[in-house]
């Protein structure tokens, strides 16, 4: 298994619009960055990842998973963007923040800490535990 963070702004598409969604979840549509084109591309079905909210909030607010694998992205006709669906599975308890994130030593090499802009990130099974014991939630595998 591998692990990934989504980042949205909650005005445009929140951890609760993803909630609504129910099991059958949503494509995470709209991404135009190869690299995190590129780590949809790379995601399995029954991934998880981190649900962050940019710019308002910024925190890690919930845990989606890969429920499809990487298709045409129905929001263009241009055929270069792919994206995964993903659906809720579970908020985190006490979201972590940017801030605690990024004074966290064991985090300093977190692509949310040196790559702020990525929509889509890898997430390394060390961070993902970290992050998890943060967020007051045990590590799932």
């Amino acid at each position: 298994m591998n692990y990934w963070l989504f980042k949205s702004e909650p005005s445009v598409f929140s951890f609760e619009a993803l909630k609504a969604k129910g099991k059958a979840g949503t494509q995470w549509d709209g991404v135009r960055n190869y690299a995190a084109r590129n780590n949809m591309k790379a995601m399995q079905i029954g991934d998880l990842g981190f649900f962050y909210h940019s710019n308002e909030g910024l925190n890690i607010v919930g845990i989606a998973e890969v429920c499809a694998l990487a298709h045409p992205d129905s929001t263009t006709d241009d055929p270069r963007w792919e994206c995964v669906d993903i659906r809720a599975v579970k908020d985190v308890p006490n979201p972590p923040t940017l801030e605690q994130v990024k004074a966290n030593p064991k985090l300093a090499e977190m692509a949310l800490v040196r790559l702020g802009r990525l929509s889509v990130q890898p997430v390394t099974p060390a961070e993902w535990k970290e992050v998890c014991r943060m967020g007051g939630l045990t590590p799932t595998p």
